[in-house]
């Protein structure tokens, strides 16, 4: 029996997926080191898609659409890449930054790419008891509905940081290859089952 994905029609491998449901990427966070010190200055005034308010943040924030992506750019040399959907849109759209950089007369190398963040999430489709969750599972748990509605899990084994609302909606932070993020979920959906809210 195979489930479809959040979003796709491809069939679920339930062999690393037995729950039948694949978190969808939404974002992943990288850094480069493009290795050559820059002057951003000159960065904004020459790239039409730059920004930079020294006063404000001391990078220039860069955007291109295809991957659809912000960098932000320090004058270090250092890179961090926001808003890909896969591991691959996140190194494609590092590597254009840096191409326009390099067209810019700064020797910009491409050394340390990484991804340092992915986030994902999915959607359980049936409700969950937040209260008995969190009483359950004290020591991993926070759940202050007057400041946030979400209960806010943080895993140990992968080390992800799960947020946990009420409605079945889930988001997974903090992994650092995607296999870790599906990990997470996999293990916490049996625990959803098990505050599942009755339908009265």
């Amino acid at each position: 029996m195979t489930n479809q994905g959040e979003g796709s029609s491809q069939p679920v491998d339930l062999r690393q997926h037995p729950s039948g449901i694949v978190p969808t990427l939404q974002n992943i966070v990288s850094t480069v080191n493009l290795d050559c010190k820059l002057d951003l200055k000159s960065i904004a005034l020459q790239a039409r898609n730059a920004e930079y308010n020294p006063k404000r943040f001391a990078a220039v924030i860069m955007r291109i659409r295809e991957p659809k992506t912000t960098a932000l750019i320090f004058a270090s040399g250092k890179m961090v890449c926001t808003g890909a959907k896969s591991e691959h849109q996140s190194k494609l759209a590092a590597r254009k930054y840096a191409r326009i950089i390099q067209k810019l007369n700064f020797p910009a190398k491409f050394k340390d790419f990484k991804i340092q963040n992915i986030v994902g999430s999915c959607d359980v489709k049936f409700p969950i008891r937040l209260e008995g969750l969190a009483y359950a599972h004290g020591p991993f748990s926070s759940y202050e509905p007057e400041l946030f509605p979400g209960l806010i899990y943080r895993m140990k084994q992968p080390k992800i940081v799960l947020l946990i609302f009420v409605s079945g909606k889930i988001v997974l932070t903090g992994a650092k290859v995607r296999d870790e993020t599906y990990q997470a979920f996999e293990n916490i959906y049996p625990v959803l089952t098990e505050f599942r809210k009755s339908s009265q």
